[in-house]
């Protein structure tokens, strides 16, 4: 037995790895990566700066300060390799694996008394394997910037498994283990606020399968139910600290929710049951977007079939719950576990996510390895014949979960093959067709991108990430007017669209109206005080009306939130030759070479104070690597050809 029991966790971690071993292979994509990682140097390091970062940040609408640690640590070993971060994801997963099998030993062993070992063991083993291959997962772990999801899955489960110690445990050793469960909660609590919701499910263990507490309202009023209740204070307090610390982060976000009734948003939470256990029984057709609907109607037919089938399953589990109480302690784990991400108080532009059942559907995983260690304990010929039967039907259902997870897992490979799959899936998906626009319009194909977007608008005209990517794609065609219109469409429908009020600004700014663009570039500062690129547009803007100490403020500004930006740099220097400060300018213009050494305009404006310096030769090496990198380059050419015959009357 203790060969078995020491196989099996290697066993799952194994499979799981096998499962998921394509997302090594995959990149970052679009769908928050860019924001969260690539364009975010806030989290690069563990110095002071970079742990306050972690601690404050609300970024995307969340407080996840070990979260930002772990990809602290990913960016010291890996650099923006984004095979470290998905290896450190996967890593975490084949953990909660582990820890979940030990978890499901002990909750089946208290629902199944009596069972023997082996049974429990290869029924755990099964639950864990259910849970860790599902294609349910691969959102949370083939996605980089679903960390979160992990990490706090890992501490949840440790919670949940100190805590059944705790209860098992004789004082003193009940005292420290009940300690260790309350730290372990903060560090999840840390990881993403989705945890809020253990301390209701650690009162459901308690009624079942623990039985410390009887499920009647007489009853918790005893002595008794009011320790086992008192003891769930500090965890409480720590779910409304992390619930409140999730309702600030969010409080930057606008909700596609708000524009539906609070009838729609009950009828949304209740297809999010029906949705997740369809799901979990056939995982096919998984997207990275479920999207809200612009209009709903509670009486179309998959709103008002899930209502019927929540109904029916609540129903059936009531009437069952003495001879199975199992059934309703898990159902209704399912949907206080569930209650944070559904209709009534998510937000976001998806109706579900495959990600919201990485903590709510681990009791389904907990019936199959109940169901499982029911057949392995079988007695009996005709038990066993149906035993060897569903064995061989799990294996083969195993084996299925594993195959569609590795072919969901390359779903995310790439932005293009993400948001391909979704659209696939769903024609109609305003967003998809908003960042396939986006995606072809970095491909230059301008045509096909506006096409795209415009579709995206046709769809749902509130979509302010529609009009700021249609914004730019007429940018990029000479369209500033048309463009201008966009831009202010996507503010009005999401004020505090920094990004879009950047993007206002530097149109206005190419079109003369550096007044209009000034007022802009500020308010996305405003908003969002850390944009390097912001920052460096003021800059430039006020260069411009000759305001060149504020401009210079700025440009520092810039400089400090992203040390690796040449042009900011470049730019910088320019500023500071107009003041005739050429010596630091020149120590810029190195600085912006020596970032990019092909920097034809760094080498002019190098050579033109080395020229204003009279180190005639210097500067004539600078021009000439100006015209080195572009041939076309006039205006390093006049100066050159100035510079020579200036040599020559010398």
């Amino acid at each position: 037995m203790r060969a078995v029991a020491a196989v099996i966790p290697l066993v799952l971690a194994l499979a799981t790895f096998s499962a998921f071993l394509p997302t090594l292979q995959n990149g970052f994509v679009d769908w928050d990566d860019r924001v969260t990682l690539l364009e975010n140097p806030h989290y690069r390091g563990f110095g002071w700066k970079e742990l306050r970062w972690m601690f404050t940040s609300t970024l995307m609408g969340h407080w996840v300060p070990l979260t930002w640690m772990t990809f602290g640590l990913d960016y010291l070993a890996w650099g923006m390799n984004p095979l470290g971060y998905h290896l450190t994801s996967l890593l975490l997963h084949m953990a909660n694996a582990v820890v979940f099998y030990y978890l499901a030993l002990r909750l089946l062993g208290l629902a199944m008394a009596g069972g023997a070992e082996l049974a429990l063991h290869v029924g755990a083993g099964i639950a864990a394997l259910f849970f860790a291959i599902h294609p349910l997962r691969v959102e949370s772990v083939a996605w980089a910037t679903e960390r979160r999801d992990v990490v706090s899955g890992l501490f949840f489960l440790l919670t949940l498994l100190t805590y059944l110690k705790a209860a098992q445990a004789e004082s003193p050793a009940r005292g420290r283990w009940l300690a260790g469960s309350i730290g372990v909660y903060g560090l999840a609590a840390a990881s993403k606020a989705i945890v809020m919701t253990l301390p209701l499910l650690l009162i459901i263990l308690d009624i079942y399968p623990l039985r410390r507490m009887e499920n009647k309202p007489r009853e918790l009023t005893t002595s008794r139910a009011r320790g086992v209740l008192l003891e769930k204070v500090p965890y409480f307090l720590l779910a409304l600290f992390a619930a409140g610390m999730a309702i600030y982060a969010q409080t930057e976000l606008a909700s596609p929710l708000e524009k539906h009734s609070l009838p729609a948003r009950v009828q949304i939470a209740l297809y999010g049951l029906w949705f997740y256990v369809w799901k979990t029984l056939i995982p096919l057709g998984l997207s990275p977007l479920y999207e809200l609907p612009v209009r709903m109607s509670v009486l179309e037919p998959r709103f008002l079939g899930s209502t019927i089938a929540v109904a029916a399953i609540t129903g059936i589990l009531l009437v069952m719950r003495k001879r199975w109480p199992a059934g309703l302690a898990v159902w209704v784990g399912y949907a206080i576990a569930l209650a944070p991400v559904s209709g009534l108080t998510q937000s976001g532009p998806q109706m579900t996510a495959d990600r919201y059942t990485y903590l709510s559907c681990l009791g389904w995983a907990l019936l199959v390895g109940a169901g499982v260690c029911a057949l392995v304990r079988a007695r009996g010929k005709l038990l066993r014949v149906r035993a060897y039967i569903a064995a061989v039907v799990a294996a083969v259902g195993l084996a299925g979960l594993g195959t569609l997870t590795w072919n969901q897992v390359q779903v995310w490979h790439d932005p293009e093959t993400l948001w391909t799959h979704a659209l696939s899936l769903d024609p109609n998906s305003s967003i998809a067709h908003t960042n396939i626009g986006a995606l072809l319009r970095k491909k230059g194909k301008l045509v096909e991108a506006i096409e795209h977007i415009r579709k995206a608008l046709q769809i749902n005209a509130s979509n302010a990430d529609a009009h700021m990517n249609l914004a730019g794609a007429l940018v990029d065609q000479g369209w500033l007017d048309d463009a201008i219109g966009h831009y202010q469409q996507a503010i009005m429908l999401r004020p505090r669209f920094a990004e879009a009020h950047t993007n206002l600004g530097v149109a206005l700014h190419t079109q003369g109206k550096l007044d209009e663009a000034i007022k802009h570039y500020r308010k996305a500062l405003e908003l969002k005080p850390g944009v390097a690129e912001a920052h460096s547009n003021l800059a430039v803007a006020l260069a411009s009306q000759s305001r060149l100490d504020d401009a210079i403020v700025h440009y520092r500004q810039a400089l400090q939130l992203n040390p690796d930006f040449p042009e900011g740099y470049n730019n910088l220097g320019l500023a500071l030759a107009q003041q005739g400060k050429l010596d630091e300018a020149l120590q810029h213009y190195r600085h912006a070479i020596r970032l990019r050494p092909e920097f034809a305009p760094a080498h002019l404006n190098a050579g033109n104070a080395l020229l204003a310096q009279g180190r005639l030769d210097d500067a004539i090496e600078h021009y000439r690597q100006a015209l080195r990198i572009n041939h076309g380059f006039g205006a390093a050419r006049s100066k050159l050809e100035a510079a020579l015959r200036l040599k020559e009357r010398r």
